[in-house]
């Protein structure tokens, strides 16, 4: 039995929508007559006189026109799907039908930074919000007085935040992420191990660098080289995040908050009253007490602020991005357009005929000794080993640049265009390896000429590294690019590790006693300035000049009065070693020797260091 029109009979009322009045109230429908005659399936319910033709549904309804005398005529089939068509125009302009709002906002274009950017994180959680507090007190209480194993202390509750809330937005960690994790930790123990302050300066950095990759994940060229900025980004976003997830916690917990800040209060109240008490009564409790307690006092108050909010912001900084980082990997870089064979060939192969040519003087050189080439071109011993070490490692530095540019405009369609970029670019880069250890042997003469000095550690290590990446850089062009990233980066951070543990203070000094002892020439002034880590090795020295080169440190750590978590494994060791032998106090500086005219010892004065001998 086909559904039947209203007023039809024979069947039930069809469930379809009827045409509203303007006070959207719908008659009801009619009763059926008796005897009406049922329609058959598939044709046009009749619609008797006054009475509204009922609509399919899906279809806009059609509203009738009363004529003159009251009499609806019928719709026909051909004017509903006009009036459907009217409809389907008219969407999306005002008054018109459509789901998008047309006084709202266009909707929003896609580019590569809104692909950079997560979905919004998932709400703070408490654990979060406890570990950014704890790492903003600690913060406060153990900086301030230097830089030591304080560091490692304040980044546990940080690393807790971040794991707390990578799990809560249903991040775990990868492999990847524990190796930089683990490195930056590493990393933040130099300035536990050494008090050099510029391998502490170059370790803070890198590890920082390193826990931005393990926040972010991804390992393309896209995360290495912009991961950092990701910590930057949450700074303003992350203040926002935290402050909603802690109103609502507190909404959620009002009446947890009152005894909590009752106990902690008595238990502090309990701790300053008897400690004061314990520590009057007791001399020895309270150096003990000094010491284990950092300052509190009232001068060092906007200090304390200034670290609090410092671990603060830099707390919330690290959940944030663990939370919700920018998907670097998502940034496309786009290869250069391939350029014909001899357009990118040919320099090179110039550039290397280049690089074998010097290489070939080099080698003759250290074959032919020096003494040929000193007398053709008239330069001193050191003067010849000064010349080039700068060239040379400027030119390894364009090496690199010029190896990136070929990778990325030499085609490598088939297997001949491939063959040609790794036997032109090998060979350069076996070149510029000779040309690396070049510019080393260099720098060693110059060492034994005037001695080491901070600078040259420095460089020196920096062209050590740069070889290590031309090598990664052939390994690449024989097993595969994909860990190239990588494996630069973890080679770099191995570096500072490396540099931070080792301490070109303690070099320099080393270097230079045993020059003292087979030359009996040194710069005492110059030694003066070292940090703690040189102590071991200027305690070798002998009278008067060990007192002159130890009597700054030992002034130095007289001042210097920090707490076990602000003092170093050098710093205590030197402690122990001038305790134990000390220092001759009544050398004046004129019998210590003249002040340095090389303040950082520059590379370019000529003459012979000077110094009581």
């Amino acid at each position: 039995m086909a559904p039947c029109a209203p007023g039809s009979g024979g069947g039930p009322v069809p469930d379809t929508p009827s045409v509203p009045t303007p006070h959207d109230s719908t008659p009801e429908e009619p009763e059926p007559r008796p005897g009406a005659t049922p329609t058959p399936t598939g044709a046009v319910p009749a619609t008797p006189p006054g009475a509204v033709p009922a609509t399919p549904a899906g279809a806009v309804p059609a509203v009738p026109v009363v004529k003159h005398g009251g009499a609806v005529p019928p719709v026909s089939p051909q004017a509903q799907a006009q009036a459907q068509a009217r409809a389907a125009a008219s969407a999306g302009r005002p008054g018109g039908a459509g789901p998008r709002n047309p006084w709202g906002p266009p909707p929003r274009a896609e580019t590569w930074l809104t692909r950079l950017r997560p979905d919004p994180p998932a709400r703070v959680t408490g654990p979060t919000l406890f570990a950014i507090l704890a790492t903003a007190l600690l913060s406060a209480l153990l900086f301030g007085d230097g830089l030591g194993l304080n560091l490692v202390i304040v980044a546990v509750p940080a690393v807790l935040a971040a794991s707390f809330a990578a799990r809560a937005a249903g991040r775990r960690p990868r492999p990847w992420t524990l190796v930089w994790a683990v490195g930056g930790l590493a990393l933040l123990a130099v300035p536990a191990l050494r008090d050099a302050g510029w391998p502490t300066f170059l370790a803070i950095v890198s590890a920082l660098v390193l826990t931005a990759f393990a926040l972010h994940g991804g390992g393309g060229w896209p995360s290495i080289l912009f991961g950092p900025i990701g910590l930057i980004d949450s700074l303003g976003s992350g203040t926002t995040w935290a402050w909603r997830g802690l109103r609502d916690r507190a909404d959620g917990s009002r009446g947890r908050w009152g005894p909590a800040v009752r106990t902690t209060g008595v238990a502090v109240v309990l701790l300053v009253v008897f400690g004061a008490l314990f520590a009057g009564a007791d001399a020895a409790f309270a150096d003990l007490l000094g010491a284990l307690i950092p300052d509190v006092s009232v001068e060092q108050t906007p200090w304390r602020l200034s670290y609090f909010l410092l671990g603060l912001f830099g707390a919330i900084a690290v959940a944030r991005t663990a939370a919700a980082p920018l998907r670097w990997d998502r940034m496309v870089i786009r290869p250069g357009r391939a350029r014909a064979r001899w357009e990118w060939a040919l320099p090179l192969i110039v550039l290397n005929l280049l690089f074998a040519a010097f290489n070939a003087v080099q080698l003759g050189v250290l074959f032919g000794g020096y003494d040929k080439v000193l007398a053709e071109t008239g330069l001193t011993y050191s003067e010849y080993a000064r010349q080039g070490f700068w060239q040379l490692l400027t030119a390894t530095l364009l090496t690199l640049v010029v190896i990136g540019l070929a990778l990325r405009w030499a085609p490598r369609t088939d297997a001949r265009d491939r063959t040609l970029v790794r036997a032109v670019l090998g060979t350069l880069c076996v070149l510029t390896l000779v040309v690396v250890a070049s510019a080393l042997r260099r720098m060693d003469l110059y060492v034994d000429a005037y001695g080491l000095t901070r600078l040259r550690v420095s460089v020196t290590a920096m062209e050590i590294w740069l070889g290590v990446v031309i090598l990664l850089i052939m390994a690449a062009g024989i097993l595969g690019a994909r860990l190239l990233p990588r494996a630069l980066a973890v080679s770099a951070a191995v570096a500072m590790l490396a540099f931070g543990v080792i301490s070109p203070d303690a070099l320099v000094a080393e270097r230079n006693v045993e020059r003292y002892e087979r030359l009996g020439k040194i710069d005492l002034p110059y030694l003066e300035g070292l940090s703690t880590d040189a102590v071991p090795a200027l305690d070798r020295l002998p009278e008067p000049q060990r007192s002159c080169a130890l009597l700054d440190i030992e002034a130095r750590l007289r001042e210097d009065d920090g707490g076990w978590y602000a003092t170093s494994w050098s710093e205590s060791r030197a402690r122990a070693i001038l305790a134990e032998r000390g220092i001759d106090r009544s050398l004046s500086p004129e019998q210590c020797g003249r002040p340095s005219r090389e303040g950082e010892y520059d590379p370019y004065a000529e003459g012979e260091p000077y110094g009581p001998s």
